[in-house]
């Protein structure tokens, strides 16, 4: 071992006064103020404590239920009190990136040696990409697969769900003609967006056109897919009924009511929990059939970003925070505590991860997930999207008519940001900025 020299030694007392300086210095600082909702807000805290201990940067970690979390992110922008970082849901991303409230994070992950693009799933990554700028890191992902009985589909004659949608419905056909009188083979409650939005995107429908200023729901491509979901209910494959109107979904399932429901990971413990002990291995998860092979069996990207404000002074200390937290270790560690997906490939290669069979499912789906329209309106479009779906699915409304109303409802939701692309564009024209 190599002693120190006496000049080593001499300068020892000097170094140490440095670091006690900087430690100091970093404790007289207020902490990091972080924002996340739900169970997250709970279990993050174990994660960063251990961030704590490794940076000596102190974390506020303020738990925020779901149901008051837009509200207070739009009431903290409003009153100029926005956290140093945040959890946020992707179809927020753009809302509050129209605000001008984000930080663009291009540039922190050019040059980071924890955050790279290639070790996420491409759709959810592209759910934080608003007007070619990156404005999130991907936390945790979600998508929606098909549940189903797997020992009653093998009743009717399949070893699993098709792949088509050709295939699919016969599928369905024979799980109904087996169940008898007042069952059905599909779930999808007729007040929910989600079914009919990822049949419509693996049609190839755009949802929104022309600078996503215009609907384009009565386009060929989403008609197709809203017939193709509009028959379920016609040819009684699928009940009419709003999932207000189930008394226990598990309950229904394990009655053998219906045989398929499409749903996400948290309904992964609700099936192992709820279903009786008998049903244990009856249930299986399948990624979504698309109306052409493979490359059409797409689903929705979904899932929680970390963000930093614009008006945070602590950018650098937030962005330790989300690389900390972006780890693959670290992925897995919080998906044992409370059982969201990482966001991470690498992180799948977990054995709790890699050996589940029901995850499987949305291991595959997740790489072929993709976003719904990144605009602020998203979220007011997909609720009234479904106020038609229940129209057509209780044969109150024929599909070309529910379409036409609901173009004409987004368009008009969609007026004011018609005239800001109008104007950015004729601003463009004219050789100055709008």
């Amino acid at each position: 071992m190599r002693r120190a020299s006496n000049a080593q030694l001499a300068r020892l007392p000097a170094i140490l006064a440095l670091l006690l300086a900087a430690g100091c210095a970093r404790r007289s600082e207020p902490p990091l103020r972080f924002w996340a909702m739900g169970r997250e807000g709970e279990v993050v805290e174990e994660r960063v404590r251990e961030f704590e201990r490794e940076s000596g940067i102190r974390v506020e970690v303020q738990q925020i239920p779901w149901s008051a979390a837009h509200e207070k992110l739009i009431t903290s922008f409003v009153g100029q009190s926005t956290p140093d970082v945040a959890q946020l849901g992707n179809t927020w991303v753009s809302e509050f990136t129209a605000l001008h409230s984000l930080e663009p994070l291009d540039a922190r992950v050019l040059h980071s040696a924890e955050v790279h693009p290639q070790g996420y799933f491409p759709g959810i990554w592209d759910t934080n990409v608003i007007d070619g700028k990156l404005r999130g890191i991907p936390w945790y992902v979600d998508t929606r697969v098909l549940f189903y009985r797997r020992d009653l589909l093998k009743r009717a004659g399949y070893d699993s769900i098709p792949g088509t949608w050709q295939g699919w419905r016969q599928a369905m056909e024979a799980v109904r003609r087996l169940a008898g009188p007042g069952k059905y083979a599909i779930f999808a409650p007729a007040n929910q967006w989600n079914v009919p939005v990822i049949l419509g995107l693996q049609r190839g429908s755009p949802l929104l056109v022309d600078d996503d200023t215009r609907a384009a729901f009565s386009d060929t491509s989403f008609r197709r897919a809203f017939e193709f979901y509009a028959s379920w209910y016609r040819d009684r494959l699928a009940p009419p009924l709003t999932n207000n109107e189930i008394a226990n979904l598990y309950d229904e399932f394990a009655r053998a009511t219906f045989s398929m429901y499409v749903s996400g990971p948290w309904d992964m413990g609700e099936f192992s929990r709820r279903l009786p002990p008998s049903l244990a291995d009856a249930w299986e998860t399948a990624p979504m059939p698309g109306p052409d092979g493979e490359s059409s069996r797409l689903s929705l990207a979904g899932g929680s970003s970390l963000v930093i404000f614009h008006r945070s002074r602590r950018q650098d200390d937030a962005w330790k925070l989300i690389e900390f937290l972006s780890r693959p270790e670290q992925q897995v560690a919080f998906y044992h505590a409370c059982g969201d997906l990482p966001a991470r490939r690498e992180a799948w290669a977990d054995s709790a991860l890699a050996v589940d069979r029901h995850l499987h499912a949305f291991r595959i789906q997740l790489e072929r997930a993709v976003p719904t329209p990144k605009v602020p309106e998203w979220e007011q479009i997909a609720n009234r999207l479904q106020d038609y779906a229940e129209r057509v699915a209780r044969g109150a409304s024929p599909v070309d008519s529910a379409l036409a109303g609901l173009d004409r409802d987004v368009d008009r939701m969609l007026e004011k940001r018609r005239w800001l692309v109008e104007r950015a564009r004729h601003a463009s024209h004219a050789g100055f900025a709008p």
